[in-house]
């Protein structure tokens, strides 16, 4: 594992770093250091064409297909740059680091021509269809169903914590296609417009004030038949690809957002005191220290190779950081006390420090929630005995 960068590398850092630093305190100031996920989309949303017309937006993708063709190394110091700088987090996000890559990966060459160059202009955005009521992490037990009417897939069913739907043009979904399949099998993966009268989104509104999330309704929903990627009945496998990628490189631009929450939390305990607590210095050193892990872990396994499938490694990243999170958020509520309760922000926003407790609380459901991340350890990572199903006979 390299752990250091090349003076090529380097001179790449402080290139992408003097055009964010450019960019953030120029004509995108506006959006620096913004924590919302669902404000200022108008802004946001010319951020993300900002990005594309410098070549910055999807430096990984092959150069074929608008990309840089970048490496790994340079994926990574990008993503690292980008937090550093205060850039706001990615609406476009989804399309470029989940369906572009599953396109790249698993779509047919009529798929790839018409879906990845408007991604890569910053032109179109996507939002993803694969938790249901009953089936969050279990994916599994997808109960959406989706049926052949002459040329076109008829969708009906209920997907939920659809993230940033209410900006999208596109769904991907994972949809049940086969008439009495269970679990893995009979199922597609398939793409429709998010724009269309079979399709309803209703805002789920969080404890933080923001409704980044969405139920997402199919009545009758309707795309082209060309529209599943990766052949009919094998959505299992385009799903689980499109995770791996989930897992890669947008981990360490995560984890520079929470170098910067931690630091925030270092300061708040100088300015209440509580850096002179035993037991609150004992708890910020531990959150140092596994800070580190992450950030080595991470290389680690980026380092092992690139690819469609999760290196055993890469299983325990999930429940690793999402825990580390979580007790980040509970540590800055200790040191600020009843302050954490008030706001003086407009509107009642909550401060930074506030937002992150509260946030954090989703992270161990989000993106597969520890017990299923557990049993996926267990059975793919070690080799375990499946754990008995509430089915079983």
């Amino acid at each position: 594992m390299r752990l250091g960068f090349t003076p090529e590398q380097e001179a790449f850092r402080r290139e992408a770093a003097d055009w964010l630093a450019t960019q953030m305190h120029g004509p995108f100031a506006m959006l620096r250091n913004l924590k919302s996920h669902s404000a200022m989309a108008d802004e946001r949303r010319a951020w993300e064409k900002a990005l594309a017309a410098a070549g910055w937006s999807v430096i990984g993708w092959p150069k074929a297909h608008g990309g840089r063709g970048a490496s790994l190394a340079e994926q990574v110091i990008f993503a690292e740059e980008y937090a550093r700088a205060g850039a706001p987090g990615r609406m476009s996000h989804i399309g470029i680091e989940l369906a572009g890559p599953t396109l790249i990966h698993f779509g047919s060459d009529a798929q790839k021509a018409r879906f990845l160059p408007p991604i890569a202009r910053g032109e179109e955005y996507w939002a993803q269809g694969y938790s249901e009521p009953g089936a969050g992490s279990d994916l599994g037990n997808v109960r959406t169903r989706a049926r052949l009417e002459g040329d076109e897939w008829v969708v009906d069913g209920h997907k939920i914590w659809t993230s940033l739907a209410q900006y999208a043009d596109w769904i991907f979904v994972l949809a049940r296609t086969e008439e009495g399949s269970r679990g893995p099998k009979g199922l597609s993966f398939l793409l429709l417009p998010i724009r269309q009268p079979g399709i309803t989104l209703r805002p789920i509104r969080q404890m933080n004030g923001e409704a980044e999330f969405n139920e997402t309704f199919f009545d009758g929903a309707r795309t082209h038949r060309d529209n599943v990627v990766g052949g009919i009945g094998n959505g299992w496998q385009v799903a689980m690809g499109l995770l791996a990628f989930e897992r890669g490189v947008g981990t360490l631009g995560q984890q520079m957002s929470f170098v910067a929450e931690f630091e925030a939390v270092v300061e708040a305990a100088k300015a209440t005191g509580r850096n002179r607590d035993p037991i609150i210095r004992d708890r910020i050193a531990r959150a140092y220290a596994g800070l580190k892990i992450m950030r080595y872990t991470a290389l680690r396994t980026l380092s092992a190779g690139e690819g469609h499938s999760l290196s055993r490694e890469a299983m325990t990243q999930k429940v690793y950081w999402a825990n580390w999170h979580q007790a980040l958020g509970e540590l800055a509520m200790d040191i600020l006390g009843e302050e954490a309760l008030v706001s003086e922000e407009p509107g009642y926003a909550f401060p930074l420090l506030t937002n992150l407790y509260l946030s954090s609380r989703a992270d161990t459901i989000y993106g597969g929630t520890n017990q299923i991340q557990r049993n996926i350890i267990a059975e793919r990572g070690l080799g375990l005995p499946r754990e008995p199903r509430g089915d079983a006979r």
